[in-house]
């Protein structure tokens, strides 16, 4: 049971296992982009293309009678995106278990890789766990670490934890199936909760320090983005850097112009060098490549 991308490897190495996948759950198909193009999950994709029964309820808890009637052994979800009934959970002779990229119990919850990285975390990981009825709180019974490098964005540290999480569930399954894993309750009064971003979410504060702006920026990193206003229009802002100076402003000012960048004032006298942006109605671009042209940017100007 999963949807998007993340989930794929999941899929893919019980495929090429010695296991037998006897169904796939995963969301219904979704309009996507300007034109409105009816699309397919990347689960599902992969599933049809292995002759692999999909089936795609809008509501799971209202609609699981596909899944008991495939009698499975074990069912495996990885962001899946949907609360699964108790009555599914129990069903299976070996339970049901979770694939979730954290290190549980913190940052349970739909969006863990995007807050680890704009919290400044250094590690993060894969988890494997027994499902309950309460979001990603059952027993864990193996977990992964990896260190969350200063240059990982988002899409960097979702790639890299998509394999580690196929890897896991690999070397997992066998104490799984001979009843001989140890799992362990999670400790509740240390869990953390990473939420969904929110629209609120993606646009920069000024006011915060350029660490903090800095971990934004890459947590949103390629989706969905961060952005900020210029002249009233929105500007996404897709990579940057930390840099050192000293000239004066106020937080969102542009200090500085420099030929691969453009240099504003954050927080606490601190300054951040945007990279990469995207301006309203143009593709992603470097700083280097906008300066070459007509742009908006000037030493003065405002970013709210």
């Amino acid at each position: 049971m999963g949807t998007p991308d993340f989930a794929v490897n999941i899929l893919q190495v019980l495929i090429d296992s010695e296991y037998s996948v006897v169904g796939v759950v995963t969301q219904p198909d979704r309009l996507v982009g300007r034109k409105k193009v009816l699309t397919p999950p990347p689960v599902k994709k992969l599933a049809l293309e292995n002759n692999i029964s999909v089936f795609q309820p809008e509501r799971i808890k209202n609609n699981y009678k596909q899944v008991i009637d495939w009698h499975p052994d074990i069912i495996i979800t990885c962001a899946y995106g949907q609360i699964i009934p108790k009555e599914l959970l129990e069903l299976p002779e070996y339970k049901a278990i979770n694939v979730h990229a954290s290190l549980l119990p913190k940052y349970r919850g739909g969006a863990p890789i995007h807050r680890a990285i704009i919290d400044g975390e250094k590690e993060t990981g894969i988890s494997i766990m027994y499902m309950d009825e309460k979001m990603d709180e059952g027993n864990i019974i193996s977990q992964e670490k990896i260190e969350i490098k200063k240059d990982y964005n988002v899409g960097t540290l979702h790639d890299k934890l998509s394999l580690i999480g196929a890897k896991l569930l690999m070397e997992t399954l066998p104490s799984i199936f001979s009843n001989t894993n140890k799992s362990i309750k999670q400790d509740n009064a240390k869990a953390t909760y990473a939420y969904n971003i929110k629209p609120e979410d993606e646009k920069i504060i000024w006011d915060k320090n350029s660490e903090q702006i800095y971990n934004q920026i890459r947590g949103l990193n390629p989706w969905p983005g961060a952005y900020t206003l210029l002249d009233n229009k929105r500007v996404k802002v897709y990579k940057s850097i930390e840099v050192s100076n000293n000239k004066s402003g106020q937080p969102g000012e542009i200090i500085s112009i420099v030929k691969d960048g453009i240099i504003v004032k954050a927080g606490n006298n601190t300054s951040i060098k945007l990279l990469e942006v995207k301006l309203a109605g143009k593709r992603l671009q470097t700083i280097k490549e906008i300066l070459n042209g007509n742009h908006p940017f000037e030493i003065g100007k405002i970013f709210k």
